[in-house]
C-alpha cells in the first residue's frame, strides 16, 4: 500500500489541486462498519462527524437493496418502475403540508438547484436571500449563495445574504429579541432586491442551521420570518441536507423541530447511506410550475438502484428505531460533554445526533480558531474523527451515524476531556 505523500501526489496529479482533506495527516480509510473506520495499518477510527452514511457505514440491509437491485434492473425514469413511486409514497407520508410530490436526483446540489428554480417559477422573481455563513451546494446558481468562496465576476446583485442567528451574540441584543431582528434583516434584503429590480422570490435555510453552528433557537423562532416571506408573496426553501431524517431525535424533519412549514424541502447524502441519491418535495401545484416552465429531466435521478437504496434508509431508521436513538443518545451524549470543563468553552448545545462545543479566547471567537484546529487533530491522533464549525471555525461539530450507543459516547466524552487537557489553550 502507498504511503500517505505518494497518494496526496498522485491525487493532485490526477484530480487536480487544492482538493481538500480532513486533517493534517489525512485517514487512508479502507473500511468502515457502523461507527467504526479502519485506515490502512488497521487503526480504529471512532467516527463522530459522517453523517452521510446515515444509518451506519457499510449497513448490511442497505447493500443487500443495492446489490440485489443492481443485480435485477437499472435504467432511468423514461421507463416505468414502481420503485421510485413505492419510494415517493413512503416518503412524503413523513411529512405534512401538503408536501406529497418529489423529484429525486443524485445530490443536494442538484435538488438546491431545483428547488430555488422552482421559487423562480412561481415567483417569477429571482431574487434570492439565504444566510452568511451558509452553505447550499456546488451547481453555479447554488454556489451563489456559497459564504467561503466569492464567485468568479464576484457577487450577483440578486443575492442578498442576512446575518445568521448566534447563540452568544444574538441578532438584536438578546435572545428575545432575535427572532424579530433575523426577520427584519430578511425584510431589509426583500425591499434591496425589489428596488433593484429583481423582486424577491425565495429564502432558502437549513432549519437547524447547522453550518451556522446550529445555535439554540426556540420553536416559533422563524414565525416572524416566515410571515415576512409570505407578505412579500415568496416561496420558503427548507434545505434538510443535514437536520434530516430524525437527526436532531425528535423530530424526523428539521423544519417540523422549530415550527417553520415550507414550501419545498430539499435532502440528499444521508437519504442513501452514501449512494448517491437527493430528492426535492413540494407541493403539487409548485411541481406543476416547474414541470411546464423547465421541462426538467434527470437521466439517473430515481433510478431502480437509488430508490432500493434510499427505501432500505427507511426501513433501517423504523426497524432499529434509530430515531429514537438520536434521542436518547444523544442527550446522554450531550450531557456527558456538558460536564467537560475548560477556561474556553463558551457554550455546549445540539439535538439528537448532533451536537457541538463552541469556544473562546477572552470572548473573542476568533481567538479560539487556533485552539479549535487544534484540538480536533489530537482527538484524530487519539482515534476519534471530528470536526470544526462556527464562523470562525471556533468550534468543533460532532455528528455521528445514527447507530452511536451510549459506550461510544463514553469513549466520545472520555477521549475529548484527556485532548481538552493536553491541547495547549
Amino acid at each position: 500500500m502507498a504511503d500517505t505523500s505518494s497518494i496526496l501526489e498522485r491525487r493532485a496529479r490526477l484530480l487536480g489541486p487544492n482538493m481538500t482533506t480532513f486533517y493534517r495527516e489525512p485517514v487512508h480509510v479502507v473500511r468502515g462498519e457502523g461507527t467504526w473506520l479502519w485506515d490502512t495499518d488497521g487503526n480504529r477510527y471512532l467516527d463522530c462527524y459522517n453523517n452521510v452514511p446515515h444509518v451506519g457505514h457499510a449497513h448490511p440491509k442497505v447493500v443487500e437493496a443495492i446489490t440485489k437491485q443492481a443485480a435485477t434492473l437499472n435504467t432511468h425514469t423514461r421507463y416505468l418502475h414502481e420503485g421510485i413511486l413505492d419510494y415517493a409514497e413512503r416518503l412524503t407520508g413523513t411529512m405534512d403540508h401538503g408536501l406529497d410530490t418529489m423529484i429525486m436526483v443524485c445530490t443536494g446540489s442538484e435538488a438546491n438547484d431545483i428547488a430555488l428554480r422552482m421559487g423562480r417559477a412561481m415567483t417569477e422573481k429571482v431574487g434570492i436571500i439565504c444566510t452568511d455563513n451558509t452553505y447550499h451546494g456546488n451547481t453555479d446558481l447554488v454556489s451563489q449563495m456559497s459564504s467561503k468562496r466569492t464567485p468568479i465576476g464576484g457577487p450577483v446583485e440578486w443575492v442578498k445574504k442576512v446575518p445568521a442567528p448566534d447563540t452568544l451574540s444574538p441578532l438584536g441584543g438578546s435572545a428575545e429579541s432575535q427572532p424579530q431582528a433575523f426577520a427584519d434583516e430578511i425584510q431589509r434584503a426583500i425591499d434591496e432586491l425589489e428596488e433593484a429590480g429583481y423582486g424577491f422570490g425565495t429564502l432558502i435555510l437549513d432549519p437547524f442551521f447547522a453550518n451556522e453552528g446550529f445555535h439554540t433557537l426556540p420553536k416559533g423562532f422563524l414565525d416572524p420570518a416566515a410571515a415576512v416571506v409570505r407578505k412579500a408573496g415568496g416561496i420558503i426553501i427548507a434545505d434538510e441536507v443535514q437536520p434530516g431524517f430524525g437527526r436532531t431525535g425528535r423530530n424526523f424533519w428539521g423544519h417540523d423541530r422549530i415550527g417553520l412549514v415550507p414550501d419545498i424541502v430539499t435532502m440528499g447524502k444521508p437519504m442513501g447511506n452514501g449512494h448517491p441519491v437527493a430528492a426535492v418535495v413540494t407541493r403539487p401545484e409548485i411541481m406543476a410550475e416547474f414541470r411546464t416552465r423547465f421541462g426538467y429531466f434527470n437521466t439517473f435521478g430515481g433510478n431502480p438502484v437509488s430508490a432500493a437504496a434510499a427505501m432500505a434508509v427507511l426501513d433501517v431508521l423504523e426497524e432499529e428505531e434509530l430515531v429514537q436513538n438520536a434521542r436518547d443518545t444523544g442527550d446522554y451524549a450531550l450531557g456527558l460533554l456538558k460536564e467537560l470543563s475548560h477556561p474556553m468553552i463558551a457554550d455546549t448545545r445540539g439535538a439528537g445526533m448532533f451536537m457541538g462545543i463552541e469556544f473562546t479566547r477572552d470572548g473573542d471567537p476568533e481567538g479560539a480558531t487556533t485552539f479549535c484546529k487544534d484540538l480536533v487533530e489530537d482527538m484524530r491522533n487519539r482515534g476519534v474523527l471530528l470536526h470544526l464549525m462556527g464562523r470562525h471555525y471556533h468550534g468543533i461539530k460532532i455528528r455521528p451515524p445514527m447507530c452511536f450507543d451510549r459506550s461510544q459516547a463514553d469513549l466520545l466524552a472520555e477521549t475529548l476531556d484527556a485532548a481538552l487537557k493536553a491541547v495547549p489553550a
